[in-house]
């Protein structure tokens, strides 16, 4: 890369650290650090939501699939979250804030040890952090996949770059710092993604390629669907990214506690599901158009690379590299002070007699220790990402698969028609399906769609079905229900509004 392009990284790692520094002022306590304080404005909300729900592996394993297969990635990677946030919107959002404003929940698996107990709470914790592990060291090493095509920068390097400045604006200024580098962040891509979008059309003869490329790309790139990415493989993936997106991915419930009230999680949530359904084509114009200016590209992973050291000009490779960078980052942050969140709140305290007695001060030292030492752990599995499989094996096989099994017990125990599901449905729901994938992956011969469908489908059998057959309803389970179900902003007696402790 030029030396205007490394200027112009340099730039940006220098704004995240700022925001970072600015943000730590911001936090008082163990609530600021992982929910903003309920202050964050519902605009903020929205962009956060998205901003944290995707990265480099777009522009990396998202872009190869675009380079082989056309559009179908767009319908089943992105537009599959737009419905599945959507959604949210009207069953998630809302409860989401309440847990935060009318129980004192301050960790999006802190309300399970009431709703279910504490074994229940503590297999989603550790599963579900155990799987994040996997899922951020595949984004590091997307991001490391792209400043080696970019400027030839070691693997190892790429990941400790990338890692160390993440590391240091969410530790220091953690939601709120998330959130406002996110904003910076989504400013940044808009640019980079219009300086792509003009520069391709401009090789491909104007505007006019807006609607006439399509034509000139192969036939099988213009279908939603393919013999691979199947329409069952794309409604499945709408059910799982509404678990996922809404929740399942801890970081994305933090969004909506984070918002002042009801309405603004709401309204967050739609900001966030429209921007999913549109700008991700803006991004993957190019990524569409690849084929038609770099055919012949050996490894479609790095087609889109290729075609930005290409075809812009020195200073603007580093805005694209930095729009790129963007996502990773913005995903990684708020996914490690989710993880944060739940290591503090519901695993140490369970571990440690100690830890239920932390004042605001040692609990805020301890959830920055916890981010540190999560992210160097996620830099050190990114180290061997391409051992297990790659990116697109990681983050499609793995995370999207096994996602249903952890998340459907934590939303669907929300909701009121779930209330006859108690810890014995949500354990065979989360084993259930567990199991299910393992059998799938590395016993039968299936196919991605059964994959992907497998451990979802069975663990909400097996969630729906122990409710009807086995019912377990408490009355702590219905005050928690209620409590979150209701529109007023008064807790109903028998619960203390601070603690969403039973009283």
């Amino acid at each position: 890369m030029h030396l205007l392009d490394w200027a112009m990284m340099c730039a940006y790692f220098g704004l995240m650290v700022l925001i970072g520094w600015w943000s730590h002022k911001r936090v008082g306590d163990v609530k600021d650090f992982f929910t903003a304080g309920g202050k964050m404005p519902w605009w903020l909300t929205g962009i956060s939501h998205h901003m944290s729900g995707y990265s480099a592996v777009l522009f990396v394993a998202y872009a190869g699939v675009a380079y082989t297969d056309g559009i179908t990635v767009y319908f089943w990677g992105f537009a599959s979250i737009g419905v599945g946030v959507a959604i949210g919107s009207w069953l998630f959002a809302a409860r989401w804030n309440r847990l935060r404003s009318k129980l004192g929940v301050a960790s999006p698996l802190e309300y399970l040890a009431k709703r279910y107990n504490v074994p229940t709470q503590q297999v989603l914790a550790w599963s579900g952090s155990l799987l994040k592990i996997f899922d951020i060291a595949a984004k590091w090493f997307a991001v490391a996949t792209l400043l080696n095509v970019f400027a030839g920068v070691d693997y190892n390097l790429g990941i400790l770059i990338t890692g160390v400045v993440t590391l240091f604006y969410c530790t220091v200024g953690g939601l709120w710092a998330d959130a406002l580098t996110e904003l910076g962040q989504f400013v940044i891509q808009a640019i980079a993604a219009i300086v792509m979008i003009v520069v391709v059309l401009g090789k491909l003869g104007g505007v006019s390629a807006l609607w006439t490329m399509w034509d000139r790309l192969p036939a099988a790139h213009v279908n939603p669907t393919t013999s691979k990415y199947t329409t069952i493989f794309l409604l499945v993936y709408v059910l799982v990214k509404t678990f996922e997106y809404n929740g399942g991915m801890w970081n994305l419930a933090q969004r909506y506690m984070a918002a002042p009230d009801t309405h603004a999680a709401r309204r967050g949530a739609r900001l966030s599901s429209a921007l999913y359904l549109v700008w991700p084509l803006v991004l993957m114009f190019p990524m569409f158009a690849a084929p038609l200016l770099i055919p012949g590209v050996k490894n479609p992973n790095n087609s889109y690379a290729i075609m930005t050291t290409t075809f812009l000009p020195p200073g603007l490779v580093g805005l694209v590299l930095a729009g790129i960078f963007s996502h990773t980052m913005a995903m990684v942050s708020s996914d490690a002070n989710a993880i944060s969140a739940v290591i503090t709140r519901d695993m140490i305290p369970v571990m440690f007699r100690r830890a239920r007695q932390w004042t605001d001060r040692q609990g805020l030292k301890a959830a920055r220790i916890t981010t540190v030492t999560f992210v160097v752990l996620t830099m050190i599995v990114a180290t061997q990402a391409q051992n297990l499989g790659g990116v697109l094996q990681i983050v499609v096989n793995w995370v999207a698969a096994l996602m249903g099994p952890i998340s459907i017990p934590l939303l669907l125990g929300m909701l009121p028609w779930f209330r006859r599901c108690g810890a014995r449905a949500a354990i065979a729901s989360w084993a259930g399906g567990l199991i299910a994938y393992g059998l799938v992956y590395y016993v039968f011969d299936v196919s991605q769609t059964a994959l992907i469908a497998t451990p979802v489908l069975v663990s909400l059998a097996l969630y729906v079905g122990l409710g009807l057959i086995a019912p377990e309803r408490r009355d702590t389970t219905d005050v928690i229900i209620d409590t979150i179900g209701r529109d007023d902003e008064v807790a109903p007696a028998g619960i203390r509004k601070d603690s969403g402790v039973p009283a």
